[in-house]
């Protein structure tokens, strides 16, 4: 996809939705990681429903170590791999009590050094907590890039520096949102509402006409 094709794709979807926001609930930098560690493997949805009475327990990093891996558990038990998630929890928790009073560093490696936190879920409390422009590539954005050929390539690392590289500055603040958004509700993975979608022109996937088509009849 050139340089003008990637800058229409990504006004269209501000067009299509200005100020695009995670659809994890959160109160607070800290319970924005928190959503995000437990949705790895789960959707928003089972995730929120999960955060709502583990929040209202412990709505702070102090709250929650105290309730510890097990008391953790009793809230997530409906989310998948609960057990390690639990735990990896806790023991975040205790960090950031410990070396960061409590709160939520803006540093990468500080947060990459947290458990359960990978490449991903810093991206993605850098970008939705702290506004920097960075691209959290989870499976959506993964089949989005190589789809639309809008940043093709074979890791989810290789699609998030092509991102980086490729996407207008105007838009990369915000394109996580958009790019997930897009995934979730237009371009599904076995389905892709082609027919319904705003940038159908602008894709270069080669089968796309013929699921427009399927959508028709």
């Amino acid at each position: 996809m050139n340089k003008d094709k990637r800058y229409e794709f990504f006004a269209r979807l501000r067009a299509a939705n200005p100020a695009p926001r995670t659809e994890l609930v959160y109160a607070s930098e800290f319970q924005l990681l928190v959503a995000v560690i437990l949705s790895a493997q789960a959707t928003d949805v089972s995730v929120n429903k999960a955060t709502r009475g583990l929040f209202a327990a412990a709505p702070d990093a102090a709250a929650m170590a105290a309730l510890g891996a097990a008391g953790i558990k009793q809230h997530i038990r409906s989310i998948g791999l609960f057990n390690t998630k639990a735990e990896n929890l806790a023991k975040t928790c205790r960090v950031l009590v410990d070396q960061y009073g409590g709160e939520v560093p803006r540093d990468r490696a500080a947060l990459e050094a947290l458990p359960g936190v990978g490449r991903k879920t810093a991206n993605v409390v850098l970008n939705t907590a702290f506004g920097e422009a960075t691209v959290a590539v989870d499976t959506h954005i993964f089949r989005v890039g190589n789809r639309t050929r809008l940043a093709p390539g074979k890791t989810p690392l290789a699609v998030e520096q092509k991102l980086l590289r490729c996407v207008p500055k105007e838009f990369l603040r915000d394109a996580h949102h958009w790019l997930i958004l897009h995934g979730r509700y237009t371009c599904l993975a076995r389905k892709p509402r082609c027919g319904a979608c705003c940038v159908f022109d602008l894709c270069e996937w080669r089968d796309k006409s013929r699921h427009a088509q399927a959508l028709v009849n």
